[in-house]
């Protein structure tokens, strides 16, 4: 068997915690319930209180919790995998996340955020690449892989809704470590075209960015660019109440869309600079990808009927209706029998004691 998400299975170590959360608390009340007097003449006061029930509802509520998280990992089992050959490219994205994308996309200093109207465009990006393969990167002042290189769209844009600018503490826009990264995540198949798409601002790059790009090239990775924010500059708020970002004479640090920058870098990378401000950026940046010629990918996919999770969900559901139709009361027809009840151990105690004087007597005789 194998898990479409492997990394979710670390959820399972939530269930000692739980429990030990549970038998702690179990504990903490038989301490509490000595503070009033002995437990088993408490016990006497709650007669239909069960001493066993809470362990198995705690169980129960354990393996279906043990049942979701395998469920949500996505197994699969089973001769069920196949080789799917469609055509296609891969696609790197290069996504700026330092602070200055925090500042207006527009000339409006409270418009949408540049961070998320890039997010918004590679959203509906990420829709539109087919049967391409995508992956994405992060960077500020340093570069992190956020995605390798796949054709799970559904996990790219779980990726992207988390994107922040708290990614990455080291600010800057180090855009060439980015396309040196991006390079570096492709696959190693050379019959494959590769595109790089950098959005950012430019704000504060480094200088190695265009030299990166013409590496790109010269290896016959496209390198695209898409700038976003306002040549006009904005300020860089830091709170939501209004305030900005200020420099040490407290006078509001503003940030400008270094379009000159952008073009420069798309040039050398053999490709095309957008700017995401306009209403055809997106449309112009797919149109620019569907240039490249296509390729024949191949990537392993699974059949409906190799999926293992309904049953796993199943095995949960029923847990937790078994669980829910338990009550923490003891049982009513088993209250009627008496199996290990002091008051049937002391009647056999006195019992045998009468007996014994009867033989003692009778022997005295």
């Amino acid at each position: 068997m194998s898990f479409a998400y492997p990394s979710l299975l670390y959820l399972l170590l939530l269930i000692p915690v739980i429990f030990g959360l549970w038998y702690w608390s179990r504990v903490a009340r038989r301490i509490k319930l000595r503070r009033y007097g002995n437990p088993r003449h408490l016990e006497q006061l709650m007669p239909e209180a069960s001493k066993y029930k809470p362990a198995v509802k705690i169980t129960l509520e354990l393996l279906a919790l043990a049942s979701l998280v395998i469920a949500v990992a996505r197994p699969r089992a089973g001769e069920k995998e196949e080789m799917e050959s469609t055509e296609g490219i891969e696609v790197m994205i290069a996504f700026d996340v330092s602070r200055s994308m925090l500042a207006s996309s527009t000339d409006d200093t409270r418009g949408i955020a540049r961070l998320d109207r890039a997010k918004y465009l590679l959203g509906n990006l990420i829709d539109k690449l087919g049967n391409d393969k995508v992956g994405l990167i992060v960077f500020a002042g340093e570069a992190y892989t956020q995605l390798p290189i796949t054709t799970d769209f559904v996990s790219a844009r779980m990726y992207l809704d988390e994107i922040s600018t708290e990614m990455v503490p080291t600010q800057g826009t180090a855009i060439g470590t980015a396309i040196n990264m991006a390079i570096n995540s492709f696959s190693p198949a050379e019959d494959i075209n590769k595109a790089i798409i950098v959005i950012t601002d430019g704000e504060n790059h480094e200088g190695d960015a265009v030299e990166m790009a013409k590496y790109a090239k010269s290896l016959g990775i496209e390198v695209d660019v898409m700038g976003v924010g306002s040549i006009k500059g904005a300020p860089i708020p830091v709170n939501r109440n209004g305030d900005f970002l200020k420099d040490e004479t407290g006078a509001p640090v503003t940030t400008f869309l270094n379009e000159k920058m952008a073009k420069e870098i798309a040039e050398a990378g053999g490709g095309v600079y957008i700017n995401g401000s306009s209403s055809k950026a997106l449309s112009n940046l797919v149109g620019q990808l569907d240039k490249i010629k296509k390729s024949d990918l191949q990537h392993v996919s699974y059949k409906a009927s190799a999926e293992q999770f309904p049953m796993f969900i199943w095995i949960a559901l029923i847990l937790l209706v078994i669980d829910a139709v338990i009550l923490p009361t003891k049982i009513g027809w088993l209250k009627r029998y008496t199996f290990f009840s002091r008051q049937k151990i002391a009647a056999k105690g006195g019992e045998s004691l009468k007996n014994k004087s009867t033989v003692n007597k009778e022997l005295s005789k």
